[in-house]
């Protein structure tokens, strides 16, 4: 399972991160697209990348697949499991902007400057369960996309293609977006006020300390209360202005929904545990990541030197 939040520094940059939660690795690293590379489009949504992308993936038939990425106009795109809910189109429908499920975050973030240019784009899109290949069958997923001023949730289910106003900067696992924004009024006492004493009887009743007043906050790993954790945390972090604060502001906040190992069973009787975290800062157009094993926070610019990256074993996809 995943856990995405977005945020602004409130200075027209965007963070936006994710946890990868799964009970193993995909060999993923970070990959780069460069602007004009020619793009493997089965149906030639992504026939050109005029937007340079950076992200986490695999590569597979010399192709992209991106978990998650950004690009150097400041758009963000991740996408988070969403079986038993998504549903592709069997095959291309005539008239309409058809997208191979596999290059969606690619075709967002390598077409499209901004969430406006996105959601316009949508009205006109069906996703395809079209896989790159037999070993890699289409993932159903939706995706959450932002740039600096806000973000959607993009949902391809039985009945179609569906878009939200994400006004609360966050996306999980199923069901539905629009269950998770619903579900948010059964925690409107939450807050991170420190409680006034209390008469009770002839009692003068005092707090134990802070955090009182965030009773009922759940602390599980289920979807539904992963989503409203990062909701509340992500809503309360105060504002950071440099770079590195608003780094560790996305750390810390997807700390508080990563996944341990043994905690928590997938139905095959494999733990599920935070594969990585991962962070795509507009203000630097830098891709920060740690993993499980290792939590030191690593990180690429867009603008590093194909060499460099090679080097540091990082896949440069079109230099």
């Amino acid at each position: 399972m995943c856990t995405a939040i977005r945020f602004s520094d409130g200075n027209g940059h965007l963070y936006l991160a994710r946890n990868l939660d799964w009970e193993s690795g995909y060999g993923e690293q970070v990959v780069v697209t460069p602007s004009g590379t020619t793009a493997t489009s089965p149906f030639g949504a992504v026939a050109a990348t005029p937007h340079a992308v950076i992200g986490m993936g695999i590569v597979e038939q010399g192709t992209p697949l991106y978990f998650d990425c950004g690009n150097d106009a400041g758009l963000a795109v991740a996408g988070l499991n969403f079986p038993g809910y998504a549903h592709y189109a069997p095959g291309p429908v005539e008239g309409a902007t058809n997208v191979a499920a596999f290059e969606f975050p690619l075709w967002a973030a390598s077409q499209f400057s901004s969430v406006d240019e996105v959601e316009a784009a949508l009205a006109h899109v069906v996703i395809v369960d079209r896989p790159i290949d037999e070993k890699y069958p289409s993932s159903l997923l939706h995706w959450i996309i932002g740039d600096a001023e806000r973000s959607i949730v993009v949902e391809h289910t039985e009945d179609g293609l569906h878009v939200f106003d994400d006004d609360v900067d966050v996306l999980a696992n199923q069901p539905g977006f629009g269950w998770h924004h619903d579900n948010l009024r059964n925690y409107l006492n939450a807050s991170p006020d420190f409680p006034d004493n209390r008469v009770v009887g002839r009692a003068h009743l005092t707090p134990f300390g802070s955090g009182s007043q965030m009773r009922g906050i759940p602390g599980d790993y289920y979807s539904p209360s992963r989503f409203v954790r990062a909701a509340y945390v992500n809503a309360h972090y105060p504002g950071k202005s440099d770079e590195m604060e608003n780094v560790n502001r996305a750390f810390h906040t997807l700390q508080q929904v990563a996944m341990v190992e043994g905690s928590a069973a997938m139905s095959s009787g494999e733990f599920e545990k935070t594969i990585y975290t991962g962070l795509f800062s507009s203000r630097t157009g830098r891709y920060y990541w740690n993993t499980y094993d290792d939590s030191t926070i690593r990180s690429v610019a867009l603008d590093d030197h194909g060499l460099a990256l090679e080097a540091r074993g990082i896949s440069v996809r079109g230099s």
